[in-house]
């Protein structure tokens, strides 16, 4: 492991996760914010839901690791909400399950240690206007994703955080008070982050980690900078003001 140890904040989650790090996506933001700070290790794995991820949680996370993290940021339910497919095929979880599914993989996140904290991320809305590809592949997969199951179910995660004690964000609303968000909060498929949609996430993160009680408290400004110090081997250019 490479020194010195930072906090380690884990994203885990489906594609929203996965593609993270894409054109200003939400992860590489908070991997900047974080620079020198804590280490931002990406968990997203397109196409999972709940039941795919509580199979494996237990590998992501295990409990005899030497280092457990810091912060793990949780997204899933927007596959989990996809319409049951003829075949019983498809990324589609019942809403019964899909809450327990997130209840046991809170209770694992918890078990890691007494400092590890969770902060799972409701599903965001959906825009209508998806790309023609992206409409016809539904069509044929006759898999649907509708608003209505993605209010639904972001509804079913902010109720299990609020029952469990969580902390979490509520991506339906936020994403919603962007102006003209259908157009502007998602790429061409209707349902991935444009780095619009991502700055949005930022803000709500950095929010509830700011207002979070925790201690340490995990906000970017309460954590020391890595070789902050002064060092009189580190020349600074004389044109130039150094800021400790």
């Amino acid at each position: 492991m490479v020194g010195p140890q930072r906090p380690q904040f884990v994203l885990f989650g489906s594609s929203i996760v996965q593609l993270s790090y894409r054109n200003g996506g939400w992860g590489a933001v908070l991997a900047d914010i974080y620079s020198r700070k804590a280490d931002i290790v990406l968990r997203g794995y397109n196409g999972w839901n709940s039941r795919r991820a509580l199979e494996v949680v237990h590998q992501i996370f295990p409990k005899d690791a030497a280092v457990q993290p810091s912060l793990v940021i949780v997204y899933f339910g927007g596959n989990d909400s996809v319409a049951p497919h003829p075949t019983r095929s498809g990324p589609h979880v019942p809403l019964s399950e899909y809450i327990e599914n997130m209840r046991k993989i809170a209770i694992h996140l918890k078990s890691l240690s007494d400092k590890t904290r969770i902060l799972y991320l409701s599903p965001p809305p959906m825009s209508d206007k998806i790309s023609r590809i992206e409409g016809v592949l539904y069509l044929l997969s006759k898999q649907q994703r509708t608003n209505e199951n993605c209010q639904i179910y972001s509804e079913a995660c902010i109720n299990l955080c609020k029952e469990m004690g969580l902390t979490f964000v509520d991506l339906w609303t936020a994403i919603q008070k962007i102006d003209d968000w259908k157009n502007t909060s998602f790429t061409a498929d209707g349902v991935h982050l444009s780095s619009e949609g991502s700055r949005v996430v930022v803000e709500e993160i950095l929010k509830v980690l700011k207002e979070a009680e925790w201690k340490p408290s995990l906000h970017p400004k309460s954590l020391p900078t890595e070789f902050g110090e002064y060092s009189a081997s580190y020349h600074v250019s004389p044109k130039l003001k150094h800021k400790l």
